[in-house]
């Protein structure tokens, strides 16, 4: 499967290149004069500087930060707590006192793709004046030691079903992106085992539930990609300077430059913007470059056995999409979910779960009158917006509120 320690020269190569920066960064802050003798001095010093933050953030998971506004109008610190801890993920509750007593609970099922569940804060802070919000906080793969065993997706539905369980049929589910087939299959697992703990709502926001029904270049790549090429180029082990040493994984930096260059002149621009911004001074931590990358720059490493099951059963296998799906050598049936109401979000513009991908889960959902079933089209949203950006805050909060409060 692999024949040299490659992730150990990759995340020794980021260290040496986050030196490389450091020592550049320091060097101008101690003499500022030499950013004054030619144009060349000050650029150097603001790329010195994007450089250093830009790989700092790729070795350390961001804070939450989450603030909320009370009912008085100030913004107030939620503190996350554990409500259960797992090998592969905290289940982690977001709320705050001055919520109503009639306040609605909502599980976010983050995705596993690479990110951290933090990128879905805007998503948390929004919701918890008017929520109990929940979210499966998933954890760095390079740091759960390889005595917990291996987590594919049978386990992913596994734990999806477990807290959903434990929170109770009050609970509306919100799976962001990724989680969106696998969270099909958490339901129809439930109704064919608990139906009494069925999720009073489930919501799927762009994700894959059928990568052919729209196709994307993300899907396009995973539908042809070989298998075995992916576990000769792309699975590495974990070395011994981590807690998961040995274990087998898909980097997080790899992930990271797939998805940076489906729109890399993008992301060269906004670098190039921040370096003249570092230059004259003009930049600063809450800017539009920082704020972003801040989130997108921060990956973690993905249990290999989790990539490989996504690649093969989701993208080429299509197991969801056919409602074909195994989980535990037992064959699932998404027409025999009955009890709970089912809304798609997509974004008109997400490039990389194309509209129609999500929107496939409508017609898998038969057991479902079409009252119950709903859907939103966001036209000018793309994959982070509907969630996270401006879309989401403006158009389409509202709608899912009105929904969950509905039921």
């Amino acid at each position: 499967m692999y024949t040299i320690p490659s992730y150990q020269l990759l995340d020794s190569s980021i260290k040496l290149q986050k030196a490389f920066a450091s020592q550049f960064s320091h060097l101008f802050d101690q003499a500022p004069a030499l950013t004054r003798l030619h144009p060349f001095g000050s650029l150097m010093n603001g790329w010195s500087k994007v450089a250093e933050k830009s790989l700092e953030r790729m070795d350390a998971k961001p804070e939450w930060s989450v603030e909320a506004l009370t009912t008085s109008g100030e913004s107030r610190p939620i503190k996350p707590e554990i409500i259960l801890d797992r090998a592969f993920c905290a289940l982690t509750k977001f709320a705050t006192t001055s919520q109503k007593q009639s306040a609605e609970t909502v599980m976010i099922i983050a995705p596993m793709s690479g990110h951290y569940a933090t990128l879905t804060r805007n998503t948390v802070a929004s919701l918890v004046p008017d929520c109990d919000v929940y979210v499966t906080d998933w954890k760095n793969a390079r740091d759960v030691p390889n005595n917990a065993g291996s987590f594919n997706l049978d386990d992913f539905v596994d734990y999806i079903v477990d807290f959903i369980t434990y929170l109770g049929p009050i609970t509306n589910v919100l799976a962001i992106c990724q989680p969106a087939p696998l969270t099909v299959a958490a339901t129809a697992r439930l109704a064919l085992d608990n139906p009494a703990a069925m999720p009073k709502s489930v919501t799927l926001m762009g994700g894959p539930v059928d990568p052919a029904a729209n196709p994307s270049a993300v899907s396009n790549y995973a539908g042809k990609t070989d298998i075995q090429q992916l576990q000769s180029t792309a699975i590495m082990p974990i070395d011994s300077q981590y807690a998961g040493a040995g274990r087998l994984v898909y980097p997080g930096i790899l992930q990271l430059t797939a998805f940076m260059s489906m729109n890399a002149a993008t992301h060269i621009e906004s670098f190039v913007r921040q370096v003249c911004a570092e230059s004259d001074g003009t930049a600063h931590d809450g800017d539009r470059h920082n704020s972003f990358y801040n989130e997108y720059l921060a990956v973690m490493d993905m249990p290999a056995e989790f990539f490989l099951d996504t690649v093969q059963r989701i993208f080429k296998d299509r197991d969801i999409a056919t409602n074909n799906f195994v989980h535990h050598g037992q064959k699932l049936d998404i027409g025999a979910v009955r009890t709970t109401r089912l809304l798609v979000i997509e974004g008109g513009r997400d490039d990389i779960s194309a509209p129609g991908q999500c929107k496939a889960a409508l017609g898998l959902f038969t057991g479902l009158p079409d009252t119950q079933k709903h859907h939103i089209l966001e036209e000018g949203a793309g994959h982070y917006g509907i969630f996270s950006g401006k879309a989401w805050r403006n158009n389409i909060r509202p709608k899912f509120l009105d929904f969950i409060r509905q039921g």
